[in-house]
């Protein structure tokens, strides 16, 4: 995968994280919230979070003091 992909890639992951959180929010404001489905979002939501910090330190390079 090369840089330009990742970029994309990241670009439809930080859509789909912005997603879920109003998603979550959403769920919510119900008057009855599903706990089982809001945590499942939730879940999703941090397995994304730390995938983004994984491709954004492949951009990054090591720079060594």
């Amino acid at each position: 995968m090369d840089d330009a992909q990742i970029r994309i890639r990241l670009d439809g992951m930080r859509i789909e994280h912005r997603d879920l959180d109003d998603a979550i929010a959403a769920l919510a404001m119900a008057t009855t919230p599903d706990q089982l489905q809001m945590a499942r979002l939730k879940k999703r939501k941090l397995r994304l979070r730390d995938e983004i910090a994984m491709l954004e330190d492949h951009l990054i390079p090591d720079i060594i003091a």
